[in-house]
């Protein structure tokens, strides 16, 4: 596949995303805080296919680029209702792409470890704050932030099971066992659990991804 075709594709997949979004929202009634996570992590499952888009990591990088600045417009602006924040201060929306990018351009060559960067952001803080708000009875506050214990829980169990089916069903590197695969999964996510927890502003989309990004360059694969 050529790069100009996967920047089409890519290109048309999160519109995609943010349309079936909209639509939620707008003719299903449901609130900006859902719809929000429904681009955020269907986005973020956009890495599994960058292997098979691209030849190399900057067509992705342009992508995330550009995206960029879309996001911050519509953060400016207030364009997409599916994609706001209740709070100003959050730019989570423009912080995702450049994550994906440094990512992108860490781990090109090792897919496996590329997409396991990007699932503690992906599942697990996307899934985090819909927990929260539907099962959430014990809070705690962070700063402006308010969360709950069981959101947490959430981004850990969701965020752990994705990294975990990256590291070891993503083609791309000499075959890793389950069970292999589990424990760099499972201290990625102890690890970036807590540093969800105490993020705020949308820095939960750098911090979580710098801490996945750390470990995995560190952690002896096949060692």
């Amino acid at each position: 596949m050529s790069n100009t075709l996967g920047i089409i594709i890519c290109f048309a997949y999160i519109f995609l995303m943010i349309a079936l979004a909209e639509g939620l929202r707008r003719w299903q009634g449901y609130g900006a805080g859902f719809t929000r996570k429904v681009i955020h992590i269907g986005v973020g499952m956009l890495s599994w296919a960058l292997p098979f888009l691209f030849t190399s990591p900057w067509p992705f990088v342009f992508a995330c680029a550009a995206f960029m600045v879309i996001n911050l417009i519509d953060w400016r602006y207030g364009l997409i209702g599916a994609m706001q924040s209740k709070h100003r201060s959050n730019l989570g929306t423009v912080y995702f792409p450049l994550a994906a990018a440094v990512v992108a351009l860490v781990f090109w060559h090792r897919p496996p470890l590329m997409v396991a960067a990007l699932m503690p952001l992906t599942w697990g803080d996307g899934l985090a704050p819909v927990i929260g708000a539907t099962y959430g009875r014990r809070f705690y506050r962070i700063h402006t932030s308010t969360r709950t214990l069981e959101g947490s829980l959430g981004f850990f169990v969701a965020g752990l099971v994705a990294t975990w089916l990256a590291l070891w069903a993503m083609p791309g590197m000499p075959e890793i066992s389950p069970a292999v695969a589990f424990l760099p999964a499972l201290v990625i996510m102890v690890v970036t659990t807590l540093i969800e927890a105490v993020s705020i502003w949308g820095l939960d989309n750098l911090t979580v991804t710098a801490a996945a990004i750390a470990i995995l360059s560190v952690w002896p694969f096949g060692a």
